[in-house]
């Protein structure tokens, strides 16, 4: 198939445009390569796809990979409302798996405005696109962050998501809204993505996994939120990239309402890790014992996550088994080689 991947420079982006050319299909990946964090990190997971540095630098310039013939890349932003378009009648894609959004809950509290340019002004523009160019399947992310302090563990999509906590989460809850409307308008057929906390190797510097392993090896304080009293659904990237890419490659009418164009679904590792205990995996693996610093709880963050993936279990066949220990060494081994430790 021909997919557009937006995001793909991103952490999961980049990773679901590498199993999906693994896989055999065209890809075209999209990102604005902003700098809420390390933009080298960007370009260096361009550079696996087969991206040069300097070709994935120019706004609107698209290059074609030197070692994977079925991958380009163009950098642009969701909210041009001339190339975007553009791009879709050139490609003609089948499917849009859109994982661009300007990330961070509390990064939210400080730039309001870059949330509702990229997971507003540009998630429509990509619903618009796919309207007019009829495209066969729209994926896009959204968030666990939807849930807000919901109290009720397993989180189950079926739970109210009308009380967000953070922009970010508003614009998540937003984007389904948008996604249920063109669905319904317009028969695109949408699913939706709730992503729980998902780590790994190229993982995101703003993230938990990341700020520890990098202050725990540089001798650093880290910062424990809400004194450590904190539950994630912590999710393996590989376990994520491989529930995407059955929903992707899957056909729509594989959902147990199959005449229902809209879905949302959780995608989570079905289970809760205590902030201490992954803190200590943390330990275990670099070998060395962190100097936590307990804080309050920051606004915008919940106390506990866990996600119901039993919808997706039964649609798709997702099996999420990455035990987090494993998955922090993986990720603690790719730290120390990216950064030659």
């Amino acid at each position: 198939m021909k997919i557009l991947v937006t995001g793909a420079a991103g952490f999961i982006g980049f990773h679901v445009a590498q199993q999906l050319l693994q896989h055999g299909h065209e890809i075209t990946g999209l990102d604005n390569i902003n700098d809420y964090y390390s933009t080298q990190l960007k370009f260096d997971r361009l550079k696996e796809l087969g991206i040069a540095e300097e070709d994935a630098t120019e706004y609107l310039k698209e290059s074609r990979s030197s070692t994977n013939d079925r991958f380009s890349f163009v950098r642009m932003n969701l909210e041009d409302r001339e190339s975007l378009p553009k791009l879709f009648r050139e490609k003609n894609f089948d499917v849009v798996c859109h994982l661009a959004a300007q990330a961070g809950v509390r990064y939210s509290l400080e730039n309001p405005e870059s949330y509702i340019d990229s997971n507003i002004v540009g998630y429509l523009n990509i619903l618009e696109c796919c309207r007019h160019q009829k495209v066969k399947h729209l994926v896009y992310a959204s968030s666990s962050s939807v849930y807000g302090l919901n109290k009720e563990v397993p989180f189950k999509v079926s739970d109210s998501v009308d009380h967000p906590i953070s922009l970010y989460a508003a614009s998540k809850k937003s984007n389904e809204l948008m996604a249920h409307t063109y669905s319904h308008l317009f028969k695109i057929p949408t699913t939706g993505l709730r992503f729980f906390t998902v780590y790994g190797p190229w993982g995101r510097p703003d993230m938990a996994l990341f700020l520890f392993t990098d202050a725990i090896i540089k001798g650093e304080p880290i910062q424990v939120f809400n004194h450590g009293k904190m539950e994630r659904d912590f999710t393996y990237i590989d376990d994520i990239v491989n529930g995407i890419s059955k929903i992707v490659e899957g056909e729509v009418n594989s959902r147990h309402e199959s005449d229902q164009l809209y879905q949302v679904y959780n995608i989570g590792n079905n289970n809760s890790v205590k902030l201490m205990d992954f803190i200590e995996a943390i330990e275990n693996s670099v070998g060395k014992k962190a100097e936590k610093k307990l804080m309050p709880i920051q606004p915008g963050d919940v106390e506990r996550t866990w996600a119901d993936v039993e919808d997706l279990i039964k649609d798709y066949g997702y099996k999420p088994d990455t035990d987090v220990k494993v998955g922090i060494q993986s990720f603690v081994n790719w730290y120390k080689s990216y950064y030659n430790i």
